[in-house]
């Protein structure tokens, strides 16, 4: 993984740069497995987050906003009661692995000096968070419990002593020379950047890519001298904090890497940096575990309405018969005369035809002429009626497709709080059963959150993430001459700008909002209308969300993760 030692090694120096001496003020535990800690140090108040995350597991400063449970997770109360208050009196790491460790002073219950330890292990899917009494090494809690039958190796429960994940055996890079890297590496072995990671600790497959890559051609003399000026810019902590997006795919390092030759930002700090490299990710995929069954519950009802409609249209053509029935009808009626009880078939001249031609049309032999020709007519009012039963279930289902889009659309970028108001949603309209019983009382209904950004220049600019939110930002919150935007015939947020009169630049700030979260997150050249919110209308009877809007103005414009993170209140 990116977030190797080297890497924990630089983020460790920004941490004692920054937090160092601090006091921890507040401690929230936002998600299952992640911690914020707001901390008071060199006279700015920092947030710190320690994610354990099993796919996106990390540590920096951020100045990202969490919405915190109402009732704080057990490990939360219990760092809550050791630490806050506490003064960090230093962060360090242990050997070149990827664990860092706060060292904290503060009180007991009676007043004593007490020192503890946080410690946080980045390791994948393996990652942890553990308090630690530091005199006696003891485990008071960790934010993931690990027992003997899960590791033999060692346990993370209470009470048990900590012990440390099992050593790699590898050598520490920060203590090798020329003549010891040659002699851990067999050049006739080749896959040589394989073997840097395998034989020093602490390095990750980009770093070892990065140093053969800077080699050129790789012998005993080149491929060390690029491996030692690599750690020498490691040593002197002369920190470049990089993006890189090639295809699609982003990577993120302390150090330039030449071998990926793609679209490069530099940022002025790690934090800095991982706050926008992970921006939405873990969100993201926390959203698609919490969501995952209304993911699918919402693509099954959408395929069945697709379904639904190709069966109509096959109704559909052959309800288009309609009109033959009453031709014969007519036909019939004109020449009864020549038709007797008892014919099975007729053949009678098509007289509105341009050439007269002749058509056999089949009688039933036990009714008379005239009943023949009202049969064919009844058929006929029967076919009439049923294309426009069928034409109306065919705009329903396409009403319903376009519906469950908008949401799928909602989900995707949706916060964990938002996933709840869809489901209220699905439940009121009927598609999903409420968890109501009889008998039992609702909650009163609270406001949607609406999403706040603000312009360049001080304009406040409001966002919808599903329907509630946009129902209730457009149809109650929003001034009548505020402007509103919204992806042109593109399922998307409701965005409102709180503006008579904004700036061009605001509008297409505001316009790169909408284009963002909507369906056409990843294209180019998003077409968006902007109105005055006096000319948008929802119609009687329709769907959750769905508006019309005239007197509309249109930009195009493409969506920008940059400017939506600075743009972000």
């Amino acid at each position: 993984m990116t977030f190797d030692g080297i890497f924990t090694r630089a983020i460790t120096n920004e941490f004692t740069n920054e937090l160092e001496n601090g006091r921890i003020s507040k401690i929230y535990q936002p998600f299952k497995n992640e911690l914020l800690i707001q901390i008071r140090a060199n006279g700015k108040n920092h947030k710190l987050l320690l994610s354990a995350h099993p796919s996106y597991a990390r540590a920096h400063i951020t100045n990202e906003s969490y919405d915190n449970p109402s009732e704080p997770p057990m490990f939360c109360m219990l760092l809550r009661k050791h630490l806050e208050g506490s003064i960090i009196e230093k962060i360090s790491q242990i050997d070149v692995d990827r664990i860092i460790v706060f060292d904290i002073k503060g009180r007991n219950e009676i007043g004593d000096v007490s020192y503890k330890q946080l410690i946080i292990e980045i390791m994948g899917r393996h990652s942890n968070i553990i308090l630690l009494d530091k005199d006696k090494q003891t485990i008071l809690d960790s934010i993931k419990h690990i027992s003997p039958a899960v590791n033999r190796h060692r346990t993370i429960l209470p009470g048990h002593t900590y012990v440390a994940p099992p050593a790699q055996l590898k050598s520490n890079p920060f203590l090798i020379d020329l003549e010891t890297f040659l002699s851990k590496i067999d050049f006739n072995a080749g896959k040589l950047d394989q073997q840097i990671v395998a034989k020093f600790s602490g390095i990750s497959p980009l770093f070892a890519k990065e140093v053969v890559y800077r080699t050129g051609i790789a012998n005993r003399k080149s491929l060390p001298i690029s491996f030692l000026s690599m750690m020498d810019i490691v040593k002197a902590n002369e920190i470049s904090a990089q993006i890189i997006t090639k295809n699609g795919k982003e990577y993120f390092y302390i150090l330039p890497l030449s071998h990926l030759e793609g679209n490069t930002k530099t940022f002025s700090t790690i934090s800095e940096m991982l706050d926008r490299f992970y921006f939405g990710k873990a969100e993201r995929d926390r959203v698609k575990q919490q969501g995952n069954d209304l993911e699918r519950f919402i693509s099954n009802e959408k395929a069945k309405n697709e379904k639904k409609i190709k069966k109509l249209k096959t109704t559909l053509q052959e309800s288009e018969k309609a009109e033959r029935f009453k031709l014969f009808g007519e036909l019939l009626t004109a020449n009864m005369y020549v038709i007797k009880r008892g014919d099975k078939v007729v053949e009678v001249q098509n007289y509105y035809s341009p050439d007269n031609e002749v058509m056999k049309i089949e009688l039933h032999p036990q009714k008379t002429p005239s009943e023949n020709a009202q049969s064919y007519f009844l058929k006929y009012q029967k076919a009439k009626k049923s294309v426009a039963f069928v034409e109306n279930e065919i705009r329903k289902a396409v009403e319903e497709i376009s519906y469950f889009d908008a949401l799928l659309q909602q989900i995707d970028s949706a916060a964990p709080k938002d996933l709840q108001e869809i489901r209220e949603e699905l439940m009121e309209e009927g598609y999903l059963r409420s968890k109501f019983q009889k008998g039992n009382k609702k909650n009163k209904p609270t406001k949607p959150i609406i999403e706040k950004y603000e312009s360049s220049d001080g304009t406040e600019i409001l966002v919808g993430k599903n329907n509630k939110q946009n129902e209730y930002l457009t149809n109650k919150f929003a001034g009548k001459d505020d402007i509103w935007l919204h992806t042109k015939d593109i399922p998307g947020s409701h965005v409102v700008i709180r503006s008579k009169t904004p700036t061009e630049e605001t509008i297409i700030e505001a316009a790169t909002i909408a284009a963002y979260f909507s369906k056409a997150k990843n294209s180019s050249s998003v077409p968006v209308d902007f109105t005055l919110i006096r000319y948008v209308k929802k119609p009687n009877g329709s769907k959750p969300g769905y508006v019309t809007y005239d007197n509309q103005q249109t930009v195009y414009v493409t969506p920008d993760e940059d400017l939506i993170l600075k743009l972000r209140k």
